[in-house]
């Protein structure tokens, strides 16, 4: 019998006659009809008012078989008690005798197309389907076997805004065992069921040996509508054939995979994927491997090779969901032979199946001794490397002429600077170790803030590693990337986005969008936007950075963590300042739990949400936070530390914002002695602290000394986006028209043009 959904929805049916009531049901309209029965949609008028579904047997089909199968159905569905399944709530038989049911009204859609018209992704597909499944397992628990489970037999309506699917329409059940007696009256040669949904057995007329195996199958047709859009075998093409035609595709042709389906729809996969979600691409990526062993198991044309009850099936798919090994991929190459040896029987012969097998194990083992071979040699590498680089570092703490010492410390610079010497001439027959040095090198200079010295071997290592690997290599990315982080610190903005966005591409197409280089590069590019003022453009990439790594990696993940804190800088930047605090919160509460308080990604959060509730003109909490981070730095990291020094700059701004200029100028000073006792002369950072001392200079009134500051900073080295402020910066209008500030503000014009 058809459903009810597409023939309420579909082309309405011809007016029969039919009693206008019937007991204390008054008729509405006739919704669906079959060849033994037909569904009206009535309004039960008493014990209580409701709309419901009532299904009689035709006037006039009231013959033995016909009464005997309509009380099977009826029967059946008596027996269920399942949210999946439409409830029976009455029957009775009409005042002619016709007997009828009555059952809960389904106003809803066919899964396939309730699916697509709310584009739900794959993942909701299958739990929706999950519960399907729950519903099947309870009619066989009931000894019920559906025999025409489609997706038009299941519909789905939304209940408390959630989709609740039910299953109906039990006209062609088949009951195990003795539980419905008399009711089994099936015509040989008549075929039972809908052919793109028909299990083998099924199509077998003469036998017809139909067990609950029979509807995981028509399951399995379901899940594989449901992920392609498309049927495992076209309607077209199924019923355009002859019966023996028909029956022999449905018991011995293989539909293709779904992902295989998803790749030949030519036109449609578009239209399909866009209704999961998903690129045509991504469509195809999603359903191959698990979810294209799981559907081909549930089609098995062998029973004894399906899933054992819809029970199994579900289990298999929630295994899935949870990202867990399923049952269904450990199928091996020997079952795929047998498979095909069972469907030509008459051709298949024991000697091509032993060839094929040895030539299978043969390859097999050839695979496996080259990769195993290629994994020793590139360990042996790698650990050779290593012994290199151990040697090369335990060298760099030997003084071999007890002179060099004179009697002092050896300082980390002077041992950094004859290490850095030492790899250019030393390791210049082992360009794989002389790389990976240069890049580490630079790295800790860079860390030290020594970026003058971290420039040129940065350089090098992207040289040495483009000539032997190739730009597209992923060491030569990371040489790249080092690279570009020290011309970030040097203030070459322009230079260090080029760069990153040349990296970015290459990342992208080469290792994936998720590859943790990928993202690195990616988080690097936005924070070189930040630091030009360009937080908008910035957003974009940041915030990507961020979903993805917590996605990958989890929310607790110190990249994460970081990730967080790049992004909330960049909405703080755009005086989004409610966003920011609340992803910095988060990122404290994270950090300390997981890292301690002390750490130093806790410690940045906690730096970063200083200057933000600054920004946001909470300036005593925002000091409270300054001094802690300020005591927590000196500690941790010692009184020198980059770190440590951003936090004194952070509560002289505050201070500066309540205008306790002479706190603020006496910290910043604390911080440019240690600055210039640290940093080379022409480094940014030394440039700006002398930049905030003039403009507290000039708020205070002593515009000879701001203006001396303003031209020590143009000494060291200021940035074009520091040159830019000049101009604006309002701490410094009382200067303007004085001819040595105009002088100066020339000047800083000129480098913001470069």
């Amino acid at each position: 019998m058809p459903d009810q959904e597409t023939l309420a929805h579909g082309t309405p049916l011809p007016a029969q006659e039919a009693p206008a009531r019937i007991d204390d049901y008054r008729l509405l309209r006739r919704i669906g009809e079959g060849g033994m029965g037909e569904v009206w949609l009535a309004e039960q008028t008493a014990p209580i008012r409701r709309t419901v579904a009532l299904k009689l047997v035709k006037a006039g089909m009231d013959t033995r078989r016909v009464i005997a199968r309509f009380e099977s159905e009826r029967q059946a569905l008596a027996w269920m008690d399942h949210a999946a399944i439409a409830r029976v709530l009455d029957a009775g038989s009409t005042s002619g005798g016709q007997p009828y049911f009555v059952m809960e009204h389904v106003d809803g859609a066919p899964i396939t197309a309730y699916c697509d018209r709310a584009r739900l992704t794959i993942e909701a597909r299958l739990r929706l389907f999950v519960q399907v499944c729950e519903g099947v397992q309870h009619a066989h628990q009931k000894a019920i076997i559906h025999r025409d489970l489609k997706p038009s037999n299941v519909l789905v309506a939304a209940s408390d805004g959630r989709p609740q699917p039910k299953i109906i329409d039990f006209g062609i059940a088949k009951a195990r065992g003795d539980l419905l007696a008399g009711a089994e009256s099936t015509e040989h040669g008549v075929l039972l069921g809908t052919p793109e949904y028909m299990s083998p057995e099924q199509a077998d007329v003469v036998e017809r040996d139909v067990d609950t195996r029979s509807d995981v199958y028509s399951l399995g047709a379901m899940l594989y509508e449901l992920l392609t859009g498309a049927l495992p075998f076209e309607s077209k093409e199924l019923r355009g054939a002859g019966l023996d035609e028909l029956r022999r595709m449905i018991r011995e042709v293989d539909p293709p995979a779904p992902s295989e389906r998803v790749r030949a729809l030519g036109a449609g996969a578009s239209d399909a994927a866009r209704a999961r979600r998903e690129e045509t691409a991504s469509l195809a990526r999603a359903l191959r491997g698990d979810l294209d062993a799981i559907v081909m198991k549930a089609l098995e044309k062998e029973r004894a090779q399906r899933y054992g009850s819809p029970a199994e099936l579900a289990a298999d798919v929630d295994r899935y969901l949870k990202c867990e090994p399923v049952i269904a991929r450990r199928a091996r190459p020997f079952d795929r032979a047998w498979k095909y040896a069972r469907r030509h029987r008459a051709g298949a012969a024991v000697g091509a199946i032993v060839v094929l097998l040895t030539c299978a194990f043969t390859a097999s083992l050839a695979v496996q001794v080259r990769r195993v071979s290629r994994e020793r040699d590139r360990a042996n590498r790698e650990a050779e490397a290593a012994q290199r680089i151990a040697d090369f570092m335990a060298g760099m703490f030997t003084v071999s002429d007890p002179s060099e010492a004179r009697g002092s410390t050896v300082t980390a610079r002077e041992i950094l600077d004859r290490a850095s010497r030492e790899i250019e001439a030393g390791l210049a027959r082992d360009p794989e170790v002389q790389a990976r040095l240069m890049a580490t090198m630079a790295r800790v200079y860079d860390q030290l803030a020594l970026d003058d010295a971290a420039l040129p071997l940065a350089e090098r290592a992207v040289a040495i590693d483009t000539a032997r690997l190739g730009e597209d290599h992923r060491e030569t990315l990371r040489a790249r990337l080092t690279l570009a982080q020290v011309e970030r610190e040097l203030g070459r903005n322009r230079d260090a986005e080029a760069r990153l966005r040349a990296v970015l591409d290459t990342a992208r197409r080469t290792l994936g969008a998720d590859d943790p280089d990928t993202l690195e590069s990616e988080l690097q590019l936005g924070a070189a936007l930040e630091q030009q003022g360009r937080g908008v453009d910035a957003e974009p990439f940041l915030r990507d950075v961020f979903e993805r790594r917590r996605r990958t990696l989890g929310a607790d993940d110190r990249m994460t963590l970081l990730s967080m804190a790049a992004l909330a800088i960049t909405l703080g930047d755009q005086k989004r300042y409610d966003e920011a605090e609340q992803l910095l919160r988060g990122e404290i509460a994270i950090g300390r739990r997981t890292l301690g308080a002390e750490h130093p990604t806790t410690l940045a959060a906690l730096h970063n949400l200083g200057s933000s509730l600054t920004r946001s003109k909470h300036y005593v909490e925002g000091e409270q936070v300054d001094r802690e981070v300020i005591a927590t730095s000196r500690k941790v990291l010692g009184p020198d530390h980059a770190d440590t020094l951003g936090a004194m700059n952070n509560l002289a701004t505050t201070l500066a914002a309540q205008k306790r200029y002479a706190d603020a100028e006496q910290i910043t000073g604390e911080v440019l002695a240690i600055q210039r006792r640290v940093l080379p002369a022409s480094h940014p950072r030394l440039a700006l602290t002398l930049y905030n001392l003039a403009c507290l200079a000039a708020i205070q009134g002593r515009p000879a000394d701001a203006i001396a500051r303003l031209r020590d900073a143009l000494d060291h080295g200021m940035s074009g986006r520091l040159a830019k402020e000049v101009a604006v910066d309002p701490d410094l209008a009382s200067l303007r028209g004085d001819p040595a500030f105009e002088s100066i503000a020339a000047a800083a014009r000129a480098i913001e043009a470069k």
